[in-house]
C-alpha cells in the first residue's frame, strides 16, 4: 500500500496525501478518485533555530462522511509518490477518517493570545530580515 500513497499538488496550491483507488473512472474521464485525502498544513513555528514548519494532516472535505472523494483532473498540478514518514502518518491518521468529527462553527468567535515582549521582538525581528531580503532581491 505504500506505493499507492501520493501527494497530490493542486493548482490552488494545496498538497493533499491520499491514495488512488484501482478503481477510478477510465482514462478518458476528466475526473479522478481520491480515498480518504488529507489536506497537509504547514503551520508555521518560532523556535529557538528560527522559523520551522510543523505539518498537520486533516480531513480535506470536512463535511461528508465520503471517503471517496472525485475531483477534476485539470485541478492537479503534480501527483507524487509520497516518502515513507509521510506514508506512515498518512496510515495512522487515515484508520480513523471515519470517527472524526467535522469542526463546529462557534459562532466566529475567536480568541486572541497577546506574545510576551521577548517573543514578540524576536518575531519581528525574523519578519524583519525577511523583509531586507525581499527589498535586496527587487
Amino acid at each position: 500500500m505504500d506505493n499507492l500513497i501520493k501527494i497530490i499538488k493542486l493548482v490552488n496550491g494545496d498538497d493533499i496525501v491520499t491514495v488512488l483507488p484501482k478503481e477510478q473512472l477510465g482514462e478518458k474521464s476528466p475526473l479522478i478518485r481520491l480515498d480518504k485525502p488529507l489536506l497537509i498544513k504547514y503551520i508555521p513555528q518560532v523556535t529557538e533555530e528560527g522559523l520551522k514548519d510543523y505539518i498537520a494532516l486533516i480531513r480535506w472535505a470536512n463535511y461528508t462522511h465520503d471517503q471517496i472523494i472525485t475531483i477534476p483532473k485539470d485541478k492537479i498540478m503534480t501527483i507524487v509518490s509520497a516518502t515513507e514518514e509521510m506514508s506512515k502518518s498518512y496510515k495512522q491518521i487515515s484508520t480513523s477518517y471515519n470517527k472524526v468529527t467535522p469542526p463546529k462553527n462557534k459562532n466566529n468567535t475567536y480568541t486572541s493570545e497577546r506574545l510576551d515582549d521577548e517573543s514578540n521582538e524576536r518575531l519581528n525581528e525574523i519578519f524583519d530580515t525577511f523583509k531586507d531580503t525581499k527589498e535586496t532581491i527587487h
